[in-house]
């Protein structure tokens, strides 16, 4: 394949050299960007009218900044490159600048007549091949300016010295295919005005209108691997969770309740059943819908299992819930382990209204909403 007159076709793997050194970066011939970093650019930096594109990559297996792609919505989860104790914008590619001022850009009600052109990729594991994600946009519909890009603390070092970092959520467009002649043109800073600039990505710099790629995922009943850890880092923290309540399945049940709101936000008075008086839920409470006085509010029952990876949840615990379920109630499972295949059959064939949250599920969720292990385990300590 020739790099340099290809195009960018979605999911599609581009390779490079096999000598085990920055020189097996496909990024330069592909784009003629530079190579060895996240943050990769073509014009003047970090004004966004100077810059004519931004190639932002990512590995995806950084435990303390999870850059993460929803394929379902087209959300894009990318942290900015101040990753050590200094002031936000310090960096040395400019890139939290370059983030900030998209941003700025993105909000702003003037229409513009040149806009850098932002390309996702994300690393494949095998030398330094990348996997084309999209062309993207700051922001997203649903999310305002106080929303899509967020300075964000962490703390790092043995004295926990306290620093900031952006958060930025992009959009990736419905847009396939990238053709070469347009590649050209932006390098000579032809972004918008050129013919070859996909409609919708000029719906976007015209309007700021979103037109997201969304890939529905068709499995819906997923395998015991697919449920259970996907990485080593994944595994530390069910492991973590796993040795802290084995012994207080109750304390688990409160740690379940937490978990479930960190995914469905809307989740308001949650009240943990006494031991002593199960009635086949741990905990019952009820969920949001809608906001303020439009809002309504849906009960929800809980069931918590702290189970080993070994050790799923067969169909006579979901049953247990199910059971219980009363009209116009929903169902959330938590466990550290995974739904056995004949009971996630059953659920999905009879229609139950119930939220699987399972070993995996709980691996992204606090890696993405708390952070690194460490962070985890503090966050442990507090529930």
């Amino acid at each position: 394949m020739d790099l340099s007159s290809c195009n960018l076709l979605i999911d599609e793997i581009y390779g490079g050299s096999r000598n085990g050194n920055a020189s097996d970066d496909p990024l330069p011939k592909l784009l003629g960007v530079d190579n060895g970093a996240g943050f990769r650019h073509l014009g003047k930096r970090p004004e966004v009218n100077t810059l004519n594109l931004l190639v932002l990559k990512t590995n995806f297996n950084d435990p303390d900044w999870p850059d993460s792609l929803d394929t379902e919505t087209g959300a894009f989860t990318y942290y900015g490159d101040n990753k050590k104790v200094k002031e936000i914008h310090d960096t040395p590619r400019q890139g939290n600048l370059m983030l900030r001022n998209l941003f700025d850009t993105r909000h702003s009600d003037t229409e513009f007549d040149h806009f850098p052109v932002i390309l996702l990729f994300g690393g494949t594991g095998i030398y330094r091949d990348v996997r084309f994600l999209g062309l993207a946009v700051p922001g997203a519909q649903i999310l305002g300016p106080d929303e899509d890009l967020v300075a964000i603390w962490r703390a790092k070092g043995a004295d926990n010295r306290r620093f900031q970092n952006y958060k930025s959520t992009f959009t990736v467009l419905d847009v396939p295919e990238i053709k070469r002649e347009w590649l050209n043109d932006i390098k000579e800073g032809k972004t918008v005005s050129s013919p070859h600039a996909p409609k919708v990505w000029l719906d976007w710099v015209k309007s700021r209108k979103y037109s997201p790629l969304q890939a529905t995922h068709s499995l819906e009943i997923r395998t015991k691997d697919q449920q259970l850890p996907q990485t080593p880092e994944d595994q530390k923290v069910l492991d973590l969770i796993y040795e802290t309540y084995k012994e207080n399945p109750h304390g688990f049940e409160k740690c379940a309740v937490e978990i479930a709101r960190l995914m469905m936000p809307n989740i308001k008075e949650c009240d943990v059943t006494r031991p002593w008086r199960d009635g086949g839920r741990d905990a019952t409470g009820s969920y949001r819908l809608g906001e303020g006085v439009c809002g309504i509010d849906v009960e929800l029952a809980l069931e918590a299992k702290c189970y080993k990876s070994n050790s799923g949840v067969g169909v006579k615990e979901l049953s247990r819930l199910i059971s219980r379920l009363r009209h116009r109630q929903f169902g959330i499972l938590v466990t550290t382990s995974y739904l056995g295949n004949q009971a996630y059959h059953e659920l999905k064939e009879d229609g139950h209204p119930v939220v699987v949250i399972s070993a995996s599920d709980i691996a992204a969720l606090l890696k993405k909403r708390i952070g690194s292990l460490s962070a985890i385990e503090r966050w442990l300590q507090r529930v």
